[in-house]
């Protein structure tokens, strides 16, 4: 049976996110931590050597593939801050027309900076998507 690869490790994310070069970036990924926590009530934990992730669930395929991952966070990524929205966008279109300047894939935001975005949509869209993980995984 074939487990995810990226797992948390005890690399401080806080560190992490201080040596962030790039000093927008860097208060970019701190006002997600900060919001991140609050809306998980979940400390951040980093995952692999650049995620930083925010609760927990476990997952098992039909295939027998199972893992444990995170609910949602983030990571600053060289081209984007990469945002991991876990049940993907299906069911937030009318989030994403309103969110301001991104791109996405099934389950990632793309995003240039924060202040592309309207904070106030996409927050309500992050609290969302954890309580659904929670719904169809339960507390990890």
């Amino acid at each position: 049976m074939a487990e995810n690869k990226t797992q948390p490790t005890d690399a401080d994310p806080r560190a992490f996110i201080a040596g962030i070069e790039d000093e927008r970036k860097r208060a970019d990924c701190e006002v997600l931590l900060e919001m991140m926590e609050r809306v998980t009530g979940e400390p951040p934990v980093m995952w692999g050597d650049s995620m930083v992730g925010f609760g927990q669930y476990h997952y098992k395929y039909n295939s027998g593939r199972e893992g444990d991952y995170f609910l949602t966070g983030f990571s600053p990524r060289k081209q984007n801050l990469t945002i991991y929205i876990m049940p993907g966008f299906k069911q937030y279109e009318d989030e994403l027309s309103r969110i301001g300047k991104h791109k996405n894939s099934v389950s990632c935001l793309y995003l240039k900076r924060l202040s592309d975005i309207d904070l106030d949509v996409f927050e309500p869209m992050v609290a969302d998507s954890v309580k659904r993980m929670r719904e169809i995984y339960g507390e990890a």
